[in-house]
């Protein structure tokens, strides 16, 4: 444990001991209560499934293993819509429910109101808290429904305290809900935990204090080494290798990394969120939030929504056959540990619900799949929209394409309008011409998803993440394998309906959870109503997934 933390902590807990002391005592270890005192959400940003199975053997046994071994675990645990995004990931988790019904369509869409790309949580009539900076102007109002934490608040009269935690802003508020309070870490030549004025004027006592006790600094000042000897990494490719992307300012992406001395280049404090040192820190900052805002005290239920973004950022840059990203995981073993033993100590063993997934998957960089005769490749947006364009003019006679993003075609209905041209002639004519773009391996119209329903494959995905109003009027899915340019000289991306997207972990462990696995299939959308029906409150209100019965068999 860093040094600074556990003196910061230290001092937290002595502060907070007389309050303790009114309250009960924490219970024996076979004592079982029949509702959790704090139900702690870990969402692990960007997690595959097989990061369990590859490094199990690697992995220590009060981590991972110990959730795998005294938990619940669903094998065959998928997303069940298109895109898969971090934004809608961590909104899909929270409501039981997909983009189509909650709204939160990618990280950023078009706007066909206000005709620009915005944020999925951006709010430019809220006020930073913590900082001056923009990146505190976000809330969770473009999320439509309900969440579990916020069905949490409503069932105890708003008794229940709700924290999300996060490197990333969405992977807090969204959790969150709209009633809880989310905290996120704003890097940059600051390092401090933020929020917004949505849910409170100033920053409480125990965020300023973690702010001003030098522990960002502490891993500013760190060197990214790997855990164990370098040779004994052979789960992963080798450590230099032409799949990787790197840091600014370094001729290669090879250990060691010296966080100070490429800090400069790579966003100052923001370089933390790109090393494993970002897992640390979010560990640190929510076991002080546990302190800090007394979670799990009472007989009334507490939900701490914590979400570890640095795997992600980790997974883009170096992608999945890194030694990066291993050596990342087996520290984010320790960090599961290290919050384990805590809420052992500070809750009580059977006294914490924990559930365990990922917002997404990820694929293997292209150019490495090819080196094994595996097809796969890179699409360019730019081209096919040049050439979108054009075809539309040819066909036409107007450009019609008022935007493309997140693999949808925006058309402008002025231009329809102008031209007396009905907007689903127009739609199909374009999806055929799309169609024959290479790369690309299906085209939905909206049309197509409006008026079909689509119970299976392809067109379910598509038709799940579609939402009415804010969705375009295309939608194309890439072929397997494929992804951005942006990627051509390393690493990788997400944000397909390909079971290396969709297939990521899901465990449940602690109170009232018995130990063992299903093989039977799972949606991302099922966790929370499988959490309504274990605390006994309603299910939030888009909420269309199930709840997994293999829990209470």
């Amino acid at each position: 444990m860093n040094n600074l933390f556990f003196a910061f902590l230290c001092t937290l807990v002595f502060s907070n001991f007389c309050f303790s002391q009114n309250n009960s005592a924490i219970s024996s270890d076979n004592e079982s209560l029949s509702n959790p005192k704090l139900v702690v959400g870990i969402v692990v940003d960007q997690m595959r499934y097989d990061y369990l199975t590859r490094f199990y053997d690697r992995y220590g046994e009060g981590g991972f293993k110990r959730l795998l071994n005294e938990g619940f675990e669903f094998k065959n645990n998928h997303f069940n819509y298109i895109p898969t995004y971090t934004g809608p990931g961590h909104a899909s988790v929270y409501t039981g429910t997909y983009p189509a019904i909650h709204g939160i369509i990618a990280n950023d869409w078009y706007d066909k109101e206000i005709k620009q790309s915005v944020y999925c949580a951006q709010d430019d009539d809220v006020n930073p808290v913590g900082t001056t900076h923009n990146a505190g102007k976000m809330s969770p109002h473009r999320m439509k429904t309900t969440s579990i934490t916020d069905q949490l608040r409503l069932h105890t009269q708003q008794k229940s305290r709700v924290i999300g935690i996060s490197i990333k802003d969405r992977g807090a508020i969204l959790p969150a809900g709209h009633s809880g309070t989310a905290y996120w870490f704003h890097g940059k030549k600051e390092g401090n935990w933020i929020s917004s004025s949505f849910y409170m004027k100033s920053l409480p006592a125990w965020v300023q204090h973690f702010n001003t006790s030098s522990i960002a600094e502490s891993y500013l000042n760190d060197t990214w080494n790997t855990l164990y000897p370098l040779e004994t990494y052979t789960e992963s490719g080798p450590d230099l290798s032409p799949y990787e992307d790197k840091f600014k300012g370094v001729e290669n992406s090879v250990f060691p990394y010296d966080l100070k001395s490429l800090a400069l280049d790579n966003g100052n404090f923001d370089i933390i969120k790109e090393t494993p040192f970002g897992n640390n820190i979010t560990t640190d900052f929510a076991m002080a939030a546990i302190d800090g805002e007394q979670l799990g005290k009472n007989n009334i239920t507490d939900f701490l929504a914590i979400s570890y973004s640095s795997p992600d950022y980790i997974g883009h840059t170096f992608g999945p056959n890194a030694v990066e990203v291993q050596d990342n995981y087996l520290r984010l073993d320790l960090e599961i540990e290290r919050l384990l033993k805590f809420l052992d100590m500070e809750v009580g063993k059977n006294n914490y619900l924990i559930f365990l997934t990922a917002d997404h998957g990820a694929v293997h960089n292209p150019n490495y799949l090819q080196s094994q005769n595996i097809p796969a490749g890179f699409f360019n947006r730019s081209d096919l929209e040049t050439q979108l364009k054009e075809f539309s003019v040819y066909t036409f006679s107007v450009d019609l394409i008022e935007k493309i993003q997140s693999n949808q075609v925006f058309l402008n209905k002025e231009a329809l309008k102008t031209k007396n041209l009905k907007s689903e002639d127009v739609q199909q004519t374009l999806a055929d011409f799309i169609l024959t773009y290479p790369q690309i391996d299906k085209v939905f119209t909206r049309k197509n998803l409006e008026g079909n329903t689509y119970n299976r494959d392809t067109g379910y995905l598509v038709q799940n993440g579609f939402n009415q109003k804010r969705s375009g009027d295309l939608v194309f899915v890439l072929d397997p394998a494929v992804i951005s340019t942006w990627y051509e000289n390393g690493g990788t991306t997400h944000g397909s309906g390909f079971t290396y997207d969709t297939h990521v972990p899901l465990i449940f462990f602690g109170n009232g959870i018995k130990k063992g696995h299903t093989y039977q299939k799972s949606e991302i959308t099922d966790i929370t109503p499988t959490l309504s029906a274990l605390l006994g409150i309603a299910r939030p209100n888009g909420s269309t997934g199930r709840v997994l019965t293999e829990l209470f068999e």
